[in-house]
């Protein structure tokens, strides 16, 4: 009875070991990550949201550009969602990346997503925006405060003197905050002369436009709609402000700044409601991105110029340079770069 057993074990265990072997998966080690013996780079790319019309393009042309440089990309999107960040990365390194891209959507409660791929032998690219307070491989951003530097710098141009409402990202985000510095570089010598007086000034929770709009009603309702200059974070929250600014017949009186160069903001810009945006070219930061995403799974040296802190420690850092878009130089810049198209643009 006894061999009978013996026997039924083995032929059971040896079942098991065929049916593991045909579903080609690949194996796990004790840590739960999946070994890969195929050879092929393995990029995980999580990002914040699919919801804004920017990060499928960044999306697109990364994926488009890795795959060009022999590399698999596994995209996921969190919307906005932190736990859900955090496990889809979780899921993306137990999938075997080699590396992991983060746009993280809240730049404190990410470094737990940095932890987790290190202890797991995969280093962390922070996109666009920095993961702060931890040991993050490597940094590729703008240079935001010139972001911040360049929309103050243009409303100033537009009213040197006046009432001014700041329509600030949001505060979970690192990079609303270098905006907001650069921005205050401009304005704060402006405001100790008594030229400008900061009436409004309000973080916008989740970056989203609804919550501009409630903000931007605020500043007009307590100011008496004695508003002169409008510095928004970005072109969803200039939207917002424009549309508080439009039901006081006030839209096109006041400037109002921008940030990514959406369609939206160019097509305000060609009305005449939206001063200017800056354009950060999607193009250049998503493809340097997955040429470092690639060096970085392959143990390849990256070099830097420069160094941002995160509190933590200071991360070797990439700082592209940003652009002013303006009525005068739309055709020159996104529509050159086949950023928007002419037609689009024009379109009513």
């Amino acid at each position: 009875m006894f061999k009978k057993i013996q026997a039924f074990c083995l032929l059971s265990a040896f079942a098991l070991s065929v049916t593991a072997c045909s579903t080609g998966a690949p194996a796990a080690d004790q840590g739960g990550k999946l070994k890969k013996d195929d050879g092929k780079t393995v990029i995980g790319f999580s990002l914040d949201t699919l919801e804004e019309e920017r990060w499928k393009k960044d999306r697109d042309i990364f994926v488009s550009k890795a795959k060009g440089l022999g590399a698999e990309v596994k995209v996921q999107a969190a919307n906005g969602d932190d736990a859900k960040q955090i496990s889809q990365a979780e899921n993306l390194i137990s999938q075997g990346v080699d590396v992991l891209v983060v746009v993280p959507h809240n730049a404190e409660v990410a470094a737990a997503i940095v932890e987790k791929a290190h202890k797991e032998g995969v280093k962390v690219l922070s996109y666009d925006r920095l993961i702060k307070n931890s040991d993050v491989d490597l940094y590729l951003s703008f240079d935001n405060e010139r972001v911040g530097e360049m929309q103050a710098k243009a409303i100033v141009e537009k009213a040197p003197k006046g009432n001014y409402a700041l329509i600030e990202g949001a505060d979970t985000d690192n990079n609303a905050h270098l905006f907001k510095k650069g921005q205050m570089k401009v304005l704060k010598p402006l405001v100790d002369k008594g030229d400008i007086k900061i009436v409004y000034d309000q973080w916008t929770k989740e970056w989203d436009p609804a919550n501009a709009l409630a903000n931007m009603e605020n500043a007009l309702t307590a100011n008496q709609n004695k508003i002169d200059a409008v510095v928004a974070a970005n072109d969803g929250t200039a939207g917002g402000a424009i549309q508080a600014l439009t039901a006081q017949k006030l839209a096109g009186k006041v400037p109002v700044s921008g940030q990514d160069a959406e369609l939206a903001g160019i097509k305000r810009i060609v009305e005449g409601t939206q001063t200017m945006t800056v354009y950060k070219p999607i193009k250049l930061i998503a493809e340097k991105a997955a040429e470092l995403a690639v060096s970085l799974a392959k143990g390849e040296k990256v070099t830097t110029d420069k160094t941002v802190n995160n509190g933590k420690k200071d991360i070797p850092s990439i700082l592209l340079d940003p652009i002013v878009v303006t009525k005068e130089n739309i055709d020159a810049t996104v529509v050159a770069d086949g950023f928007h198209k002419k037609e689009d643009i024009d379109k009513k």
